[in-house]
């Protein structure tokens, strides 16, 4: 699935949504209480809960959206890691594309989450769930 004219700014955007993902891992994993804090389902449940969290505490708009670049890169890893799919930019928007059809994310999850909250229906929990039922996925990681 690898496009073979995806440009090197890309390349370098895909290479930042890693680094972030991996930055969550290193600085909220140990924080979070979950054992095996990395790219499964605990850890995403462990997330929703977190901005949650952060929602109440009323943050900026900055502080918001910057959450949001951390936590959608930690999201879309984890469904590239236990669902399969590729990043890939269409339009403006990253997301995890599983075929040339058939996209999730995560950004605007995160996003959508923070603006709406589980009382208004958005979580990223549910998102992560839905994806392998929307998409008629496996898993690839048992523990999920």
């Amino acid at each position: 699935m690898t496009n073979p004219r995806r440009s090197d700014a890309e390349k370098d955007e895909q290479d930042k949504i890693r680094a972030n993902a991996e930055m969550m891992i290193e600085q909220l994993g140990p924080a979070s209480g979950v054992d095996t804090f990395g790219y499964n389902r605990a850890s995403v449940e462990w997330v929703e809960g977190f901005i949650d969290r952060q929602r109440k505490t009323g943050l900026s708009g900055e502080s918001t959206y910057a959450l949001v670049q951390v936590l959608g890169s930690f999201l879309g890893e984890c469904l590239v890691r236990v669902y399969g799919g590729a990043w890939r930019k269409q339009g403006d928007a990253w997301g995890v594309f599983f075929d040339d059809r058939n996209a999730a994310f995560p950004f605007a999850k995160v996003n959508k989450v923070f603006s709406e909250g589980l009382e208004g229906g958005e979580s990223v929990l549910g998102f992560f769930d839905a994806v392998p039922a929307i998409f008629d996925l496996p898993s690839r990681n048992k523990e999920n």
